[in-house]
């Protein structure tokens, strides 16, 4: 039993906290950043179509510089802490990817991100850095560019609830087969469970099933596909992801 341990122990710490507030809001700041990137690189190209190419990356860039990259960090960071307080989340954590779409389409990150813009593109203006007539077609199409920003966001809290729908799919299916000591087929669903968690916004519910489907599978396979575990074994298995 000693050598079981081990080698559980090598795969998870015990008490180790899975799923943190600061790793939450880490992915979703990524995830929602690269929304409103792509949105505006396809925004500004729509709305600056007597520009080239590299005019328009040039554009887009001095914007960026001039304070609204820095700035939609803080636009972010700020609507998810306040639509967590919307919502009710006190614990800092999201349970479900509900819970971050009405957060996100409730802490005015929309709404900030709008002021950003205003605000870049007057400094921008008022220094001349961008040419007159692509800061009079940006704000005349502001709410175009917008609407793109809002429906990219969205996509992308869309895509999480697929992502995590996989992921509970896969969960359920080497479940399946597990219960019918199909090692083979158990190992195509453990694999495609470790790369959909590198896809995943991390929630302690589907995190902790996908951590004890991981112990317990390393546990057969590192014993000779053995699939008689005693009580003790897989206790120790849920332990370990506490």
């Amino acid at each position: 039993m000693e050598g079981l341990e081990v080698s559980l122990d090598q795969n998870k710490n015990v008490g180790k906290e899975l799923v943190t507030e600061k790793e939450q809001t880490g992915f979703l700041e990524t995830g929602i950043g690269k929304a409103i990137n792509f949105a505006m690189d396809v925004g500004l190209r729509a709305l600056l179509p007597n520009f080239i190419e590299d005019g328009v990356i040039e554009i887009k860039d001095t914007i960026f510089r001039e304070g609204f990259g820095e700035g939609i960090k803080k636009v972010i960071d700020t609507g998810i802490n306040l639509g967590k307080s919307i919502v009710g989340i006190f614990t800092g954590k999201f349970d479900n990817v509900n819970q971050m779409q009405t957060a996100v389409q409730k802490g005015g990150i929309i709404d900030g991100t709008s002021s950003l813009l205003d605000n870049v593109l007057n400094k921008v203006q008022k220094q001349k850095l961008i040419p007159k007539e692509a800061i009079n077609a940006i704000k005349q199409g502001k709410n175009i560019l917008m609407d793109n920003i809002s429906k990219e966001i969205e996509n992308t809290l869309t895509k999480q609830v697929k992502e995590v729908e996989k992921l509970q799919d896969y969960s359920d299916k080497w479940q399946e087969y597990y219960d019918k000591r199909d090692f083979t087929n158990m190992d195509k669903q453990y694999k495609k469970i470790e790369s959909s968690l590198n896809n995943i916004v991390p929630l302690e519910s589907t995190i902790r099933r996908a951590r004890e489907i991981e112990n317990i599978h390393n546990l057969i396979k590192n014993n000779d596909k053995n699939f008689d575990l005693s009580e003790e074994q897989l206790e120790l298995a849920k332990r370990l992801v506490s």
